[in-house]
């Protein structure tokens, strides 16, 4: 029995990112697994080790820094989770709370998880936005998706991938997210397993130690290759 956790899912779930956790419980179900799914938010107390996956989706910075003072309470919890392989996905500002700090708009500093030395600084003037194709070494193919921010991260030693189009960490940065072991934060959104196939086949054969059955995504498959066809004509022209 495969268990994944969709954690914080009724507070930071902008842009359907529920799907996320939906499309990979199908994946694994399409691969002959039994598969649960826990939906746990503020207040409750998972134990993370109980779990074959873990995702966080985005939320509002209001609502990111309520989760924030309840996410602290899994920090060595998740600290080991990260060290041992876990598969953890954290999309939009979810990923964020895992550094030093995150500075707002205000100039109100906010003590993150630490599992990571990057910070987090927001500014009022305009959210960031950006169609984005990005790649990684880990994949075949680029990723693509939409980001939707207001922040800057600055110092990630190991970011999850290099942007072509888009959006990095930070002005004239072109890395983005951050990644450790089994653990991938990225800003994108879309959701972004159910844009990039490939991806969700990717964490689900880390998840289960074996590739998984993905001969049934043809129009996943086809929907992506529509959006990098005309996400490059798009980045082409300019």
């Amino acid at each position: 029995m495969m268990k994944l956790l969709h954690l914080y899912h009724d507070i930071m779930n902008l842009y359907g990112d529920w799907a996320n956790v939906a499309a990979m419980k199908r994946m694994l179900e399409k691969s002959g697994e039994e598969v649960t799914v826990d939906r746990l938010s503020l207040g409750d107390k998972a134990t993370l080790t109980d779990y074959d996956f873990i995702f966080i989706g985005s939320g509002t910075e209001k609502n990111q820094r309520v989760v924030l003072d309840d996410f602290k309470k899994y920090t060595e919890e998740l600290k080991a989770c990260i060290e041992s392989g876990k598969v953890i996905l954290l999309t939009g500002n979810s990923f964020e709370m895992l550094g030093k700090t995150i500075t707002d708009c205000m100039g109100k500093e906010f003590e993150g998880l630490g599992l990571f030395d990057f910070t987090v600084t927001e500014q009022n003037k305009n959210r960031r936005t950006a169609d984005q194709i990005a790649v990684s070494d880990f994949l075949t193919r680029p990723l693509v998706g939409f980001i939707n921010k207001c922040s800057e991260i600055h110092g990630v030693e190991n970011a999850l991938f290099n942007v072509t189009m888009g959006l990095g960490n930070a002005d004239g940065d072109r890395k983005e997210g951050v990644y450790r072991n089994n653990l991938f934060g990225t800003h994108l959104t879309g959701p972004v397993l159910i844009k990039n196939p490939h991806f969700l086949s990717f964490l689900a054969e880390k998840i289960m130690g074996r590739a998984p059955e993905s001969d049934w995504m043809v129009h996943e498959r086809a929907g992506y290759d529509i959006t990098l066809r005309e996400l490059r004509k798009r980045a082409a022209t300019r």
